[in-house]
């Protein structure tokens, strides 16, 4: 008997054909998808990803309209030098202003401006055409700006609301490829800026398609605990984007500086963008990965620029990489650069504050100095030597120098206060501590060096905290700070039970340097609350010292003897 064929009814086919090409269309779509997952995988895998840190200097006319700005942006983006980048980060406050704030979207919402509001109705203009840059690009932007908010929307703040029922914020936004708003981050510590502050302080993250997770602050952020080392200390994050209009300070709290002392003491890669206009104090920008210093980074001295800065920037893994420096171009590399009073606007730090003394440095004689000097029950340890140039040109400017020790508050007017303990070597325009933090009125060959430092090392006993960080602080006449491969830094417990920290830092003993202006470490103690030595005993022992009151007592006396072993041990 014949074998019996199927029939397949007319009901049926339809049914079997579409079934068919349903897998047909999965099949092509996962083909069409190959490319880009193995990109991805790829972007995973590598071990460095390229950033972009724009220098950005933003015109008179964008003070009171956004489109010059805007038009400065999407230029950068589409630029040949930004082509190879994944990730571009703009400064703080150089796109918008009070005048023309915008509605941000909320990251969960994953919104895309570009696509769903292309006619600018829901939000400002210069917001859906940085998302339509980001993504007709393929890059994660990040960007600064004024952003508003109803007071309705967030009904836990009972704070009294503006009488146009609008919160106003400075605020990180960041695009992924696609342009969708992905991250948002408000600033905490405002630096005298007419703005508000959350309800609660905010900790922004985001991830990225090539395997890395940043965190991002703003500006005058970094000199406190919340956000900025918070996020590395509870979440563990590596990488950060940091855009700033920084306004750079003597002898301590210059841009790059700051940047590089921040990002060596804790161990991270920091993608840095700064506003550029030297005469009021803004310069400032860097890629840094972390111990291995600067991948690159620049301190204008000039009118300011728009320029994108790109790096190679190693991935973090448990064995810690080494850095992969990328070549920099002709264009890139500039003669050095001497900083006067006239080619950069400086702040001056609180120095009459400090406990110092004058550095005899006798015309053309050699010397060295072994000193101790205490500001109450702190004390540094100053071990120096130094060779005379020699130099003697007619009308020459030379800079002096000065020895101190400081504990106390930053007591900046009209802002966020943070506790420092700090041991410098720093220069003076002249002889009165009045002089100091100043640089000097003329610049090239009329400012020259009268010594080389052949030894410079600071030996501290620092005090442990709750939350505290403490970082080598160097400046050289460039307004650019030492390489670490010029210094060493030293920091351990004596004891695996003490509550102190053992920290030397020096010159490598190959190296000499002639240009300096500050050589420091810099004890950022945030708040000083819960150190070792500080308070009554019971606030000790609840803070978790052991016999408190009795190492209180002999705090001062007790920090003698280790400061004299440590000056007599130099740095291995």
């Amino acid at each position: 008997m014949p074998e019996a064929v199927p029939v397949i009814s007319d009901t049926q086919a339809p049914y079997e054909m579409s079934n068919t090409w349903w897998w047909l269309s999965i099949v092509l779509l996962i083909l069409a998808l190959m490319p880009g997952m193995s990109q991805q995988a790829a972007l995973t895998e590598s071990d460095y990803y390229t950033a972009g840190v724009v220098e950005f200097q933003q015109s008179i006319l964008s003070l009171s309209s956004w489109s010059d700005s805007l038009a400065g942006y999407v230029e950068i983006i589409n630029s040949e030098n930004a082509s190879a980048t994944d990730i571009i980060v703009f400064p703080e406050s150089t796109l918008n202003s009070a005048g023309s704030t915008t509605f941000v979207p909320n990251p969960e919402d994953q919104i895309n401006p570009c696509l769903i509001d292309p006619n600018a109705t829901l939000y400002e203009e210069f917001l859906v055409t940085l998302s339509c840059a980001a993504r007709n690009a393929s890059k994660y932007v990040v960007i600064n700006l004024t952003e508003k908010q109803k007071c309705e929307d967030v009904p836990e703040d009972t704070r009294p609301c503006a009488s146009n029922g609008l919160n106003v914020f400075n605020t990180n936004v960041v695009f992924d490829r696609q342009g969708v708003v992905v991250s948002r981050y408000r600033k905490v510590h405002l630096y005298g800026e007419a703005k508000n502050s959350t309800f609660l302080p905010e900790l922004s993250t985001f991830e990225t398609d090539f395997g890395v997770t940043f965190g991002h602050f703003i500006c005058f952020d970094i000199l406190f605990y919340t956000p900025a080392h918070q996020l590395i200390v509870e979440q563990g994050i590596t990488d950060f984007v940091y855009p700033a209009m920084w306004f750079s300070q003597l002898p301590f709290l210059t841009a790059v500086q700051t940047q590089q002392g921040w990002a060596y003491a804790n161990d991270v890669n920091l993608l840095a963008s700064g506003a550029s206009r030297p005469s009021i104090g803004n310069s400032g920008s860097g890629i840094y990965h972390g111990r291995s210093g600067p991948l690159i980074s620049v301190m204008r001295q000039d009118s300011g620029q728009r320029a994108i800065y790109v790096a190679q920037v190693p991935k973090y893994t448990r064995t810690r990489s080494q850095p992969q420096r990328v070549r920099r171009s002709a264009a890139e590399i500039q003669s050095r650069q001497v900083a006067s009073s006239s080619s950069f606007y400086m702040k001056r730090d609180y120095l009459e504050n400090y406990e110092s003394e004058v550095l005899q440095l006798d015309a053309g004689t050699s010397g060295a100095i072994n000193r101790t000097i205490c500001q109450g029950s702190f004390c540094c340890n100053f071990d120096l030597a130094w060779r005379s140039l020699g130099t003697s040109a007619e009308n020459g400017s030379y800079y002096s120098y000065r020895l101190g020790a400081y504990d106390g508050w930053r007591n900046e007017n009209n802002v966020d206060a943070n506790y420092i303990r700090n041991c410098a070597l720093f220069t003076c325009s002249g002889d009165s501590i009045d002089d100091c933090g100043k640089l000097l009125p003329t610049e090239g060959e009329l400012q020259q060096s009268r010594v080389t430092f052949t030894r410079l090392e600071i030996a501290v006993i620092y005090p442990e905290s709750r939350e505290f960080l403490l970082f080598p602080d160097t400046l050289l006449d460039s307004l650019l700070p030492l390489e670490p491969s010029q210094f060493e830094w030293s920091q351990r417990k004596p004891t695996e039970d003490s509550y102190v920290q053992e920290v030397r830092f020096g010159l490598k003993e190959s190296q000499e340097v002639s240009n300096l202006l500050t050589f420091a470490i810099y004890g950022n103690y945030y708040d000083n609350e819960c150190t070792f030595g500080v308070g009554t005993a019971e606030e000790q022992l609840t803070c978790g010292y052991r016999s408190g009151s009795a190492r209180l007592r002999i705090l001062g006396g007790w920090l003698a003897l280790p400061l004299i072993i440590l000056a007599v041990a130099r740095i291995g």
